[in-house]
């Protein structure tokens, strides 16, 4: 009895397996994409920023915490400067007392004007004299020499007064490096992005270079996908996109075709595609519109998987239309991405085209 159970079970199995192979190969719905499409799976991702500091130091305060949204302008991190303000104090007062040598320079020059315009004046009398007689020969050619040695003197407190300049000159570019690294020992958000990790804590003393947080920008979020040699070379940059993330399946996100790989390449393991695993696959990633991301930064996941889909260049050089009741809906807008609380069924015809 027992046998004949055992094989009224293993039949039974066989024709579940075979009926089930039967539906998924006959009679199972289609989830090809429709004709003139492309899908494939990837992940929301954007680009790690790594947020260093330039000069060797010791870390003086972190304004940010794991997790913290940042915004272009926002202080992340404030490194020691009690060593760069002493140099300051040095370098302003070495500043200060070049610019008091020029101030003695141009006083120099001014009295140098004055002797040249005594011993010019002298000269003139002399020469006057010496027609009548009054002075001798040696008499004027000491006036002349001490009018040459004037000019002299008037040469040489402009070249000094030159000499000094530079040296404040020197000592203003000094003090601006130092006021740079001032400058550079807080640490700036350039862009918008999430904190993902602290890598330094307040007291540590870093090299330069040394890294003290990691961002997530952002400025750039994207999805990488592949597609197999007979789709990919019908996909043009700047063309629309979709992404239906796996969270969201019954909206779509507007995206822009920004790269497709020159090159082909093997699929890399952990990618799942709909064909041959083992073709050559061409890299393509679709870009959410920055302006878009800017006002949905809070809600902005990075890693979050899903689909990307992108239209396909027929023969005539037309892209299709998006259609009306695509698996998963590719045809859905801005509006429901405006409001993200508003369901699927408040969407208006008009809006999904």
């Amino acid at each position: 009895m027992s046998r004949k159970i055992s094989t009224v079970l293993v039949v039974a199995a066989l024709a579940v397996f075979l009926g089930y192979a039967i539906w998924k190969v006959l009679l199972a719905p289609d989830n090809r994409p429709p004709d003139g499409f492309a899908r494939g799976n990837g992940r929301i991702e954007a680009d790690l920023v790594d947020i260093s500091t330039r000069l060797a130091a010791r870390v003086s305060d972190i304004a940010v915490r794991e997790g913290d949204l940042v915004r272009p302008g926002d202080v992340l991190a404030v490194m020691d400067t009690t060593e760069l303000v002493a140099q300051q104090r040095r370098a302003q007062a070495a500043v200060a007392s070049a610019e008091a040598a020029v101030a003695v320079a141009n006083a120099g020059i001014t009295q140098a004007k004055a002797r040249l315009a005594l011993s010019q004046s002298n000269l003139a009398r002399a020469e006057t004299l010496s027609e009548r007689g009054v002075v001798t020969r040696e008499e004027l050619d000491i006036r002349r020499m001490e009018a040459k040695v004037a000019e002299s003197v008037l040469v040489a407190a402009h070249a000094e007064a030159v000499a000094k300049q530079r040296v404040v000159d020197a000592e203003s570019a000094a003090l601006q490096e130092i006021e740079a690294r001032i400058a550079d020992s807080t640490l700036y958000a350039t862009q918008a992005g999430r904190v993902l990790y602290r890598l330094a804590q307040p007291g540590e003393v870093l090299g330069s270079g040394g890294k003290v947080l990691t961002l997530v920008s952002l400025g750039d979020v994207y999805m990488e996908f592949f597609l197999p040699a007979n789709s990919a070379p019908k996909v043009r940059l700047g063309d629309e996109a979709r992404i239906v993330a796996d969270i969201m399946p019954d909206m779509a996100i507007p995206a822009v075709v920004s790269f497709v790989a020159p090159q082909a390449q093997f699929s890399p393991k952990q990618v799942e595609t709909m064909d041959e695993r083992e073709s050559l696959m061409f890299r393509i990633r679709v870009r959410i519109p920055p302006e878009m991301v800017a006002v949905r930064l809070a809600q902005v996941k990075t890693g979050v998987r899903g689909e990307a889909w992108v239209r396909l260049v027929g023969a005539d050089g037309t892209l299709p239309g998006w259609p009306e009741g695509l698996t998963p809906p590719v045809a859905k807008t801005l509006s429901v991405l405006d409001n993200p609380m508003r369901t699927t069924g408040e969407v208006s015809e008009g809006s999904a085209k």
